[in-house]
């Protein structure tokens, strides 16, 4: 798939995240120190917004039931997280943050 735009980086500030949606995916973008990712928003547990989770570094916590995350690889970081989340490709045109999913 083709990168689409889905936020400007004014939205979203240095340890701060946004959940998009994009081809009926709902996608959480995070800024660790000025650099984007793009993974699942849906916590492999019992469904939790990451997106509404704390970002610690490049962790995020499911605000829900605490399973936690490195948002860099999508990989378990702490229970109760069931394997890691898909990530997706994310680059940055101008204002414009896109994603590839």
């Amino acid at each position: 798939m083709p990168y689409t735009k889905v936020a400007k980086t004014s939205e979203l500030p240095p340890g701060e995240s946004k959940q998009v949606e994009l081809n009926g995916k709902k996608i959480a973008i995070f800024n660790v120190d000025g650099a984007l990712f793009a993974m699942e928003d849906n916590c492999n547990h019992k469904g939790g917004p990451l997106s509404e989770g704390i970002l610690d570094g490049k962790l995020v916590t499911c605000p829900w039931h605490g399973a936690r995350f490195d948002v860099t690889s999508g990989a378990p970081a702490g229970g109760p997280a069931n394997g890691p989340l898909p990530t997706f490709p994310i680059r940055v045109q101008g204002d414009e943050i896109e994603v590839d999913a």
